[in-house]
This record gives C-alpha cells, structure tokens and sequence, in this order.
C-alpha cells in the first residue's frame, strides 16, 4: 500500500500575504523531505495564521501529523480539506490520505467510503483502486459468508416452516363439530352399558 501522498508545492503569482504563506510551506517541505516532522509542523502552521483556509497547508500539516502519530488530528484536517471548496485535485488527495490513516487504524468501513470518494474526484488514481480492492479483501476476510452448512440448515428451517404455514388450519366451526361428535359417541357408549346392565347385568361366563 503506497504510503501518504507527498508534500505539495504552491505555483503561480499571489498576494503579499499569500507569498509570505507560500514561503512557510516551502520552508516546512523542506523540513518534511529531513524527516523533521515537528518543525515542518510549525511551519505550516505559520502558514495557517497568514491564511486559515489553505488547503496545501492544511493537508501538509496532517501528513506531518500522521508522521508523529497523531493520527486523529491527521485525519480531521484531512476531513477538512476534503470537504472544503477549492481544487479536485487536493481534495482527492486529502481523500486518499484519510483513507490511507483509516486502513492503517483497521477501520475498513470508512477506509472504503474515502477511497470512494478519491476515486469520485480523481477516477484515473490507479493506486487509490488499488488500495480500494485491498480494504475490501481484508474486509471479506474479515467478515467471511457463512458456512455451507449453516445455510443448507437455515434453508430445511425454512421449508418446514413453509409447509406447516400451507398446512390447512382448523376453524373453529369444525372444532365445534368435531367436540359434538365426541360427546355423541360418549353418550351413546353410557346409553349402551345402561341397558347391558338392565336385561343381566352384564356378560356371564359360558357352560362348556
């Protein structure tokens, strides 16, 4: 997985005000490229309180950040920048960057989402599909389908709950028949032993 993106570089004709951010970010890359994280974080800090709303300083302070381990700082300014106004580009990037942290942390759901939404800026990034294809890998590995075996028991489940369902129910009307019928058999049957007993009382051994 490629790590994050690199540092950016402020061109083109600016304010006095913007010239004057413009130089605290070349001077924090230039402490970035020294691995001088820290110091490159003041600098674009610097930068920040010429201009609050610089997204190249901005997104260069999160990578700064990531690098100290401040990784939910990071991931905030990140936020940020991508969802700020301004260029495609850089809010790809941010993007991207916030992706990168997120796979990094395990957290694979939003990883995803800010793939996506690099890619929704930015289609032709080959490596942020990359990555994208890699989260979720690790995302289907981490929640496999289940077994088989669970499904075919889940299915028999099923159909057995479907077929007693289609099952005709009894109403109540017939279950009123039927109780009729049992109590008209018991009373017949007591009728019947009333007059065994009348004519004899009842059966006698035979003579052989």
């Amino acid at each position: 997985m490629r790590g994050l993106l690199t540092i950016l570089l402020l061109t083109g004709s600016m304010a006095v005000q913007a010239q004057s951010a413009e130089k605290f970010i070349q001077q924090g890359n230039d402490l970035y490229r020294q691995q001088q994280f820290e110091k490159a974080g003041i600098e674009y800090n610097k930068a920040l309180k010429q201009e609050p709303d610089n997204a190249t300083a901005k997104l260069n302070l999160g990578n700064s950040l990531q690098k100290m381990g401040k990784e939910e700082e990071a991931i905030q300014l990140f936020s940020e920048v991508a969802g700020g106004e301004g260029d495609k580009s850089i809010k790809a990037r941010a993007f991207y960057n916030k992706g990168a942290v997120l796979s990094k942390q395990k957290k694979l759901e939003e990883s995803i989402e800010a793939y996506k939404n690099a890619l929704r800026l930015n289609p032709a990034d080959k490596e942020a599909r990359e990555n994208l294809q890699k989260a979720l890998l690790e995302q289907k590995k981490k929640n496999p389908p289940k077994k088989k075996d669970d499904q075919q028991k889940k299915k028999k489940e099923q159909e057995q709950q479907k077929k007693q369902q289609q099952q005709p129910k009894m109403s109540q009307k017939e279950a009123e028949q039927r109780l009729k019928l049992l109590e008209q058999k018991e009373k017949d049957i007591k009728q019947q032993m009333q007059k065994a007993k009348a004519t004899g009382g009842g059966s006698k051994p035979k003579d052989w």
